[in-house]
């Protein structure tokens, strides 16, 4: 297995593209990746493939100029920007002949080194363990046998790799269980939350677009935030400052290619953006390449399940910028804008305002008549804390309702909840049909 990388690590990076699809960015999104891990980029080499080499993934010509480049750069690790199966990466280490690390394993060390929590660092191993599993072969070189179990091919090799298999996985079944814990504890926050009728507002995306200095903006917290890929991992859920009630969660950033053992492992992360009312998507402003980065993020968002909530487009860094100022632009293409500098706390305020009127200054006050079938939804309303007053007589209940419009549009969307549709059109302002006027 390998080691978690060392600050000064020397790297050459391998930059793979397909034909007529060479994009600078990539490389340099990588070589960025890279430092953050802490090693030290001292040379870059792009090939292309057009179709991949099953033993090394690239030609043997781009391996050999690989070797060139190792020895004149004196580099000791090589990073391959693309997903490279365990045989692919141990035959490119015995040519190379140094540690060869393609790019989920690059940004799973750069979790490791960035998990703070217990539950992020539980999260964090499950994953790279995963990876791992695959890759137990190479550290076995040195055994006659490494394949097979078949009769005259029985051998040390196959011994030592199967109790490392059954290791690894009752360490894998080991850590499944405390993550299952841990998930079953912050799913019970959240439905609290839930009961308390408290709106929930997620930060999303791309790594390194400042959701960490927002959110301590918003909330006067210390996360820890820096102008590094990945600073932040685990969730914090913290309520906003001069907007209450209303809590928000940032999350880990976002970047192309996540590995799927990620998006797996961090699904406690993620929920508290599937499980929000509204997300804040956080922009990079200065970002040359913030309309893909945004088409990115939202890919990711339709992945897990996160699609069709409600999303305000937050513009960050504009003080990096010249002449742009903080502002709200209305709805486009049916999300607002809000244009700030975080770091200098310059429009913060625009965005406060706009939290406070979707979520503190709406709220629904109705009366309600619900039948004796619907139940499931009375009962739900008293969990919520929303019901003010209530009767019942053979017919059924007349209630009292005061929520937030948000927890109400939640319970209508699920079943049995249309007794509410009415009365979120009226305070929608949609008009309304009356057929006995007609």
């Amino acid at each position: 297995m390998f080691e978690r990388a060392r600050k000064g690590e020397r790297a050459l990076l391998i930059q793979p593209y397909a034909p007529g699809q060479q994009d600078p960015a990539l490389l340099e999104e990588f070589s960025e990746l890279a430092r953050s891990a802490g090693a030290a980029v001292v040379g870059t080499l792009t090939a292309r493939v057009e179709r991949p080499n099953a033993a090394y993934y690239i030609g043997s010509g781009k391996l050999e100029e690989a070797q060139s480049a190792c020895e004149a750069a004196g580099a000791d690790l090589v990073l391959v920007n693309h997903l490279l199966t365990p045989g692919q990466e141990r035959n490119l280490e015995k040519v190379l002949k140094r540690r060869v690390v393609d790019r989920t394993g690059l940004i799973l060390d750069i979790f490791a080194q960035r998990a703070a929590t217990h539950e992020g660092k539980l999260q964090v191993e499950l994953a790279q363990l995963k990876h791992w599993a695959t890759r137990l072969v190479r550290g076995w070189t040195h055994l006659e046998r490494q394949r097979g179990g078949s009769i005259g091919l029985r051998g040390p090799g196959e011994t030592q790799l199967e109790l490392d298999r059954r290791m690894l996985q009752k360490r894998l079944e080991s850590l499944q269980a405390r993550l299952d814990k841990v998930e079953v504890q912050r799913t019970q926050m959240r439905r609290a939350r839930l009961r308390n009728a408290v709106p929930r507002v997620a930060l999303v995306g791309y790594t390194n677009a400042g959701k960490s200095t927002l959110f301590n903006a918003l909330t006067g917290s210390g996360v820890y935030a820096d102008d590094r890929l990945f600073a932040t991992l685990d969730p914090t859920v913290r309520r906003v400052d001069g907007v209450a009630p209303l809590v928000l969660s940032d999350t880990v950033g976002f970047v192309r290619d996540l590995p799927h053992e990620l998006v797996a492992a961090f699904r406690s992360t993620l929920a508290e953006a599937r499980e929000a009312d509204l997300l804040l998507h956080v922009i990079d402003a200065a970002d040359e390449r913030r309309d893909e980065r945004i088409s990115q993020v939202d890919k990711v968002l339709e992945e897990i399940g996160a699609g069709d909530i409600p999303q305000v487009l937050v513009f960050n860094k504009i003080d990096r910028i010249e002449g742009v100022l903080p502002r709200h632009d209305p709805e486009v293409a049916g999300r607002e804008r809000i244009w700030l500098s975080a770091r200098e706390g310059e429009g913060v305020p625009l965005l406060r305002d706009l939290l406070a009127r979707r979520f503190v200054d709406q709220r629904l006050s109705v009366e309600l008549r619900l039948g004796p079938d619907q139940g499931r939804l009375r009962a739900r309303l008293h969990a919520l804390g929303a019901i003010v007053s209530e009767h019942s007589d053979e017919a059924g209940w007349a209630l009292e309702l005061d929520l937030p419009l948000s927890a109400a549009e939640r319970l209508a969307a699920e079943p049995g909840g249309h007794p509410l549709h009415a009365p979120l059109l009226v305070a929608h302002g949609a008009p309304t049909y009356n057929p006995d006027t007609d």
